[in-house]
């Protein structure tokens, strides 16, 4: 790889100061001895720490089975389920405590207990079960935010059948892609669902995607939202049922957890990959939830009595891990909401969070950006109190985090940012809440038991406190690991093994995963995670990542998001191009502009001065809150643009192209 091709950069983001979580938070704290590291140290044994707080039918008689690497098996000999874990084993001390509180956007409510949670569950298992689901089965879900996806997922892990579920903002051609990905031949709809004020038809992308495969899906289970169907919701004869009319045969049915391996398929998450067709990251079932219980009880500092509120969706790995598995093996009350964080109003979200009296709040940057960008007037009205805050999907911008602490957290909220991707299960790189301090833009520490370290692009460690940024990569395997991408074992290889590892050797210790995210370490062992390595940019000889320009663009009063793209240019090789979204109520004007790259040259280097900036009203954002960069890079030089299915708005990339180029 040539030093042109290279992620390897001097990051030129200067540290942050430190914030040190309050006295009446580590008080109360699930951990505050630092000797966890130690414990976890001792690998792999540590990881047995969070196998201990789920049960098992047959205790694990093997750790960690890394006798075939990459394909790496935890927990070995042991059997359990996961629906039982997070359902049935909570009975007798919480069966009348709430598991989810949902409200839907309309505002109706739905208060479901463990108790509750437990029947439905059953009833939705033995459903499954009437139209021939069996073990082994993959399943896939199109669900929007409705109780009847969390409740689908447990029925589903109940008999020991794999779920995939499909983000219900997907198309129909995505729906279709993963259908037959997974050779799938169950899945499992909605008639629809409420989104800022309207009532869409959400089965048609089940129609259309079950069109295109021609055949392939024998059923296809529908939910309603409401009493009645949906005026515009058809019904195929012989393929499509109603899953209420099947409930009413199955009301009071007990169906008993299959117990599963440890080594067992769970589900199937799918995430984008940069080329080719989406990859279907498969996660077993003893590792994983082990993985996700402990996670949320030591790092989101999760007790029995909180309340809880992972503001995302199900449809992606953090609701996967965040608001069913996790939370719910440890018994945990959530929040779940199913409309738009600013329907019918911008105090939506804190208006839930008071009436719940939520003590726990993680979200995405783009969510806080997005509250920072309409501003503090809309907390005022409202009387919430976090004791712990949680960002989760992409680097964090400094100012971002302050206003995020100030405004929300009132400053007396720890913060955790977490850095994780949907391969790795659960958070790997994260400062324990009661142990280290905040630093705004830093996502902190490894987690314990994990081993991360930054490459050149030669394989050689990057020293911390370097200033040196380049690959971020784990170097031994955790319990949340993804077990191979399905039904593709050579993709799983090349895509996060191949580059740093010996692929020929049989010893764990030579393969190295490989993120495919640019970092730097500081001399205080704290991670600051750049951005894609995709999102590196040479400018005159200077590798310039995305993260470092972004978080020094937002610092500007004037501007509350913004995106760098890297524009082709011929002496320079590339320079950067700004996409800045302004404060509500803020005209674009030259001044601004001036005050962008002003502020671009003081804090980074004039070499680093935008070729352009360009003042427009939304970001091309996916639907799991990732701003796409490569389309604003494909606007930027003029070419055509490439897939837009994964974003939240489509069209956005295209009114943003109209713009650039009429101006």
């Amino acid at each position: 790889m040539s030093q042109e091709e290279s992620p390897t950069f001097e990051a030129r983001l200067s540290e942050q100061e430190y914030y040190r979580p309050p006295p009446a938070f580590i008080g109360q704290a699930n951990v505050s001895d630092p000797d966890i590291y130690n414990r976890f140290d001792e690998y792999p044994e540590g990881f047995e720490e969070y196998a201990e707080l789920v049960d098992w039918d047959e205790r694990w008689d093997t750790i960690l089975d890394a006798s075939d690497p990459p394909f790496f098996s935890w927990f070995g000999g042991g059997k359990l389920n996961a629906s039982y874990n997070c359902v049935d084993r909570h009975l007798e001390e919480y069966g009348d405590k709430t598991a989810f509180v949902w409200e839907g956007e309309p505002g109706d409510t739905r208060r479901i207990a463990y108790q509750d949670l437990y029947h439905r569950v059953n009833e939705v298992a033995a459903v499954l079960q009437s139209v021939g689901v069996e073990e082994d089965d993959v399943v896939t879900l199109h669900l929007p935010m409705v109780p009847e996806l969390p409740i689908t997922m447990l029925a589903c892990a109940r008999i020991g059948a794999p779920h995939s579920e499909v983000f219900g903002g997907f198309t129909a051609p995505a729906l279709a892609n993963r259908l037959e990905d997974a050779n799938s031949r169950y899945l499992v709809t909605i008639d629809g669902y409420y989104r800022r004020g309207e009532f869409l038809d959400h089965k048609r992308k089940a129609d259309a995607a079950v069109e295109e495969l021609e055949g392939d899906v024998d059923t296809v289970l529908v939910w309603t939202r409401e009493d009645e169907l949906h005026p515009d919701t058809n019904m195929v004869d012989g393929r499509d049922v109603l899953v209420a009319d099947l409930l009413d045969d199955h009301r009071g049915d007990h169906i008993d957890p299959v117990s599963r391996n440890a080594s067992d398929t769970l589900f199937l998450m799918y995430t984008s990959g940069t080329t080719g067709k989406p990859k279907g990251a498969q996660h077993g079932t003893g590792g994983y939830l082990s993985y996700v219980a402990g996670t949320s009880k030591y790092l989101f500092d999760i007790h029995p009595t909180d309340t809880y509120w992972c503001f995302a969706d199900i449809g992606w790995i953090t609701g996967h891990s965040y608001i069913v598995y996790g939370p719910l093996a440890i018994g945990t009350s959530s929040v779940m909401y199913e409309g738009a964080p600013d329907h019918p109003h911008k105090g939506r979200v804190w208006e839930i969070a008071e009436r719940y009296d939520v003590d726990i709040f993680h979200t995405s940057p783009t969510a806080v950006r997005m509250f920072m960008r309409w501003g503090e007037e809309y907390l005022e009205p409202y009387d919430f109190n976090f004791k712990h805050m949680t960002t989760v999907g992409e680097p964090i911008q400094p100012e971002v985090w302050r206003w995020y602490y100030t405004y929300v957290g009132h400053e007396t909220a720890v913060i955790v940012d977490t850095w994780w991707q949907t391969e790795t299960g659960g958070v790997v790189i994260s400062n324990l809440p009661a142990l280290d301090d905040m630093k705004p833009g830093s996502v902190g520490r490894a987690m314990p038991g994990i081993k991360p370290a930054i490459f050149d692009e030669e394989g050689n460690e990057i020293e911390a406190g370097s200033g040196n940024a380049g690959y971020l990569v784990l170097t031994r395997p955790w319990p949340g690991i993804l077990q191979t991408l399905y039904g593709d074992d050579e993709r799983y290889i090349s895509e996060y093994w191949e580059e740093f590892s010996d692929t020929e050797s049989d010893d764990w210790r030579d393969w190295v995963y490989k993120a495919g995210d640019s970092a730097v370490q500081a001399a205080d062992g704290y991670y600051r995670v750049m951005g894609r390595v995709d999102d590196v940019m040479n400018v005159a000889g200077h590798r310039l990542g995305s993260m470092e320009l972004e978080s020094v663009i937002v610092e500007v009063p004037e501007v509350s998001e913004a995106a760098v793209a890297a524009r082709d240019h011929p002496q320079k090789g590339e320079v950067p191009d700004v996409y800045a979204v302004l404060m509500e109520g803020i005209e674009p004007s030259e001044s601004i502009r001036e005050e962008v790259v002003s502020a671009v040259e003081t804090e980074i280097g004039k070499f680093a001065r935008p070729e352009n900036v360009e003042f427009v009203n939304a970001l091309p954002y996916t639907r799991s809150g990732k701003i796409m960069r490569r389309l604003l890079g494909e606007i930027s030089n003029d070419r055509s643009l490439s897939d837009t299915t994964t974003l939240e708005d489509p069209d956005v990339p295209e009114r943003i192209r109209e713009q650039v180029h009429v101006s």
